[in-house]
């Protein structure tokens, strides 16, 4: 038996629900993160929104089920003199790990930002989640001497 191909494709609003599931396996491992539907409907709605020329959000499907994601939106960097990325969400439900889908989701951000003429791509990842660290050093990403600060604004 042969498995179904798996597409890389930009996601619509159609994927939204399959999204929300992706973000909720995601953010029970991530410790700085909790699952709030609504924010992250919102969230999602709002990358999808617009042009889309400096934000992205890319899905792996197979047999028409979303079973990974990735997403990035451009910034602008002072040290590059240009555009950079953030890259953020990259999930690959676990019956589907290991099969190269979310190096393939990974290269599909890469290529939007390039086509962009984007130079820099960054990410946050939990320091914990060491299967995820050892994905990014495997697919040529490196760690740096900088770390994540944050401050909530409360509305």
């Amino acid at each position: 038996m042969t498995d179904n191909p798996i597409a890389i494709r930009n996601a619509d609003a159609g994927d939204i629900d399959s999204l929300l599931e992706l973000l909720r396996e995601l953010f029970a491992v991530e410790a700085d993160f909790e699952f709030n539907e609504a924010h992250q409907r919102r969230g999602l709605f709002l990358m999808m929104d617009g042009c889309r020329k400096h934000k992205v959000v890319k899905v792996a499907e197979t047999a028409g089920r979303v079973i990974g994601m990735a997403s990035a939106q451009a910034v602008i960097s002072t040290s590059e003199g240009g555009h950079a990325a953030l890259v953020e969400d990259v999930i690959v439900s676990p019956a589907f790990r290991g099969r190269g889908i979310g190096r393939r989701l990974v290269e599909s951000v890469c290529g939007w930002a390039d086509a962009r003429g984007i130079t820099r791509l960054q990410l946050l990842a939990d320091g914990k989640n060491m299967p995820a660290l050892e994905f990014y050093e495997q697919i040529g990403w490196h760690r740096t001497q900088l770390i994540c600060i944050r401050r909530k604004l409360l509305k």
